[in-house]
């Protein structure tokens, strides 16, 4: 493979990394952000239940106990389709990681072949170089000899 053909293709590889580094990068915010909502209602409904245990000891009608009771549930509900969200979340940056570490070595892949192809080049030079030294040593001794 030609070296510039393996530059390009590892410049194709590097930007299909970077594209799964974004996406699991955003898999992981959304994760966080559930995680954060998720904590955020479970403090809100905590919240919610000391002020029904503070107006019960004051005293409560049916309907305004109806009410709490009611609010509490939707925040129940809320916490269910949250908890939902994070684990489909979660489950997310399970896969871009999976396909992120593949992406990776595809890359490692090719860096391989790359290094392994410079080094062909390199024993090459060097064999190319040293025979000209050798060539102009030659030239040398054969001028020294006839003169």
């Amino acid at each position: 493979m030609a070296k510039n053909q393996l530059e390009t293709l590892l410049k194709f590889e590097k930007d299909k990394e970077r594209a799964c580094i974004e996406q699991l990068q955003q898999a992981e915010n959304e994760y966080q952000q559930n995680v954060s909502r998720l904590q955020g209602v479970a403090d809100y409904r905590l919240e919610y239940m000391r002020r029904l245990s503070q107006r019960a000891e004051q005293g409560l009608d049916s309907s305004t106990y109806s009410h709490y009771h009611a609010f509490i549930a939707k925040l129940d509900n809320a916490s269910e389709q949250v908890e939902i969200a994070m684990k489909q979340a979660q489950a997310l940056v399970v896969q871009c990681k999976a396909v992120w570490l593949k992406q990776r070595q595809k890359v490692q892949a090719v860096e391989s072949l790359q290094d392994k192809r410079n080094a062909k080049l390199m024993i090459i030079a060097n064999k190319k170089e040293q025979a000209m030294f050798d060539e102009i040593a030659t030239q040398q001794f054969i001028r020294r000899k006839t003169s």
